[in-house]
């Protein structure tokens, strides 16, 4: 089959073949169809199936088969849970719509909004967008979303996790009634299933691949490690093997960050990027790493589903994460488009819960492979100290004898203080003041 077969036109095509694209993905193959016959859409899609094409091509069809009104409504809006996939999609639509007369921009926070509002105003046929900026820039009144024609919720399923639902449900009352919706998500929890059926209408479920499944082409493999040599592993698997692109996982941002540094120490170049990062320094970070100037890029799960990274050879989970979705996730950065790749978790005592869960999920065993120098009997001599820690007695809190100095914890009795002070004079006397450095106040003026 061949994008032509599909119903694209000349100039789209034209643009397709520029990328380097000959053939459709099975994704591709059936979203555009539908998508161009106006229907409304539920895809399940995991990352790297080339779901961005196969709903940016159809939509831009779509618009320049329709008369364009000169001031430029915004026709297409497009949403995404992070900056990350929002300027990775705006990319794509800048790129296929090379020939063909439309407008597109991309918004989000965590950069000034008088450029953006500036486009805006501008008139735009495309728009990208985040939830939280949208909605910022609609209250200031720099766009309206009253012309909208079609509605894509992309990775719905992580909007939903990072707590979009209001924000989702805002713009929904803003958007006109009869527009065509299509929503991307790669897992179909009841939550999706909720939204779905609050927004689309007869929807036609295209499935690209079934639920929870990881690409074919990457090979998985687990090292048990001790959690307190983790970081010497990563730093001798990326040094032996001389690998150039290396993209890690860690469950939190600290942890990026004090990972990134110890790297760096070692003489292997890295930069970490999560949410507390500036929109200029993780721009810069993921740069600097597609160019091979940055050997190691150090994330949290915000860029689990927003990096789009060509041919990315290692994927590595310094912590496993607690949610065996995420797994797919993260490992889903690599073996894209055909290539092989490799993901690689360190895996302490701790986490066999997690591997547990995640082995169920994907119905398979994965590979246990043993690193020379790296004893997992340190692991469990620390936790036995721990256990040790916790059964240990308390220490009884009675004084020493012999040391008539050491306070008693005996309940205190206030009728044998001040016993040498007769009881008649403690009202009037100045017994008190002399204990006590401030005066008691006077409370009668």
């Amino acid at each position: 089959m061949t994008f032509e077969s599909l119903g694209l036109k000349a100039p789209l095509l034209k643009a397709i073949e520029e990328k380097g694209y000959t053939n459709p993905s099975p994704i591709q193959e059936k979203a555009i169809p539908v998508i161009l016959e106006g229907k409304d859409v539920l895809a399940s899609a995991q990352t790297g199936t080339g779901k961005t094409a196969g709903f940016t091509l159809p939509i831009l069809q779509i618009i320049t088969d329709t008369k364009n009104p000169k001031y430029r409504p915004i026709r297409a809006l497009i949403l995404t849970p992070t900056r990350e996939l929002a300027a990775q999609i705006y990319d794509n639509v800048r790129d296929y719509s090379k020939y063909v007369n439309i407008k597109s921009t991309v918004i989000f926070g965590g950069v000034k909004p008088k450029p953006q509002i500036a486009t805006l105003r501008n008139g735009i046929d495309v728009l990208v967008a985040t939830p939280g900026r949208l909605l910022d820039l609609h209250s200031q009144k720099a766009l309206s979303l009253k012309r909208v024609d079609i509605l894509i919720l992309d990775e719905a399923d992580r909007m939903l996790d990072m707590g979009f639902v209001r924000d989702i449900n805002k713009i929904m009352e803003l958007l006109p009634t009869k527009r065509q919706n299509l929503l991307f998500s790669a897992t179909f929890s009841k939550q999706i299933k909720a939204l779905a059926k609050g927004i689309l209408t007869n929807p036609v479920l295209v499935e690209a691949a079934p639920e929870n499944t990881t690409a074919e082409m990457v090979t998985q493999k687990i090292y048990r490690v001790p959690k307190s040599r983790k970081t010497a592993m990563v730093t001798q698997l990326i040094s032996d093997g001389n690998w150039s692109q290396v993209l890690i996982f860690t469950r939190t941002k600290h942890g990026a960050n004090r990972l990134s540094d110890k790297l760096v120490k070692k003489n292997i170049s890295a930069a970490a990027i999560h949410g507390n990062k500036s929109q200029n320094a993780r721009t810069k970070a993921l740069k600097g790493f597609k160019e091979n100037t940055i050997r190691v890029l150090v994330a949290t799960d915000i860029a689990a589903r927003g990096l789009d990274i060509p041919l990315l050879p290692h994927v590595i989970n310094f912590e496993l994460p607690n949610i065996p979705e995420d797994y797919v996730h993260r490992i889903g950065r690599t073996g894209r488009a055909g290539a092989s790749g490799e993901a690689i978790s360190l895996v302490s005592n701790e986490e066999l819960e997690y591997v547990r869960n995640i082995e169920k999920l994907l119905q398979q065993k994965l590979k246990i492979v043993e690193l020379e120098g790296f004893d997992l009997t340190e692991d469990k001599d620390s936790q036995q100290d721990k256990r040790s820690s916790e059964r240990r007695p308390r220490r009884d809190n009675k004084p020493k004898q012999g040391n008539s100095q050491k306070r008693s914890f005996k309940p205190r009795n206030k009728s044998n203080e001040k016993s040498s002070t007769p009881p008649k004079k403690r009202r009037g006397s100045n017994s008190r003041n002399k204990t006590n450095s401030r005066p008691k106040r006077n409370t009668d003026n």
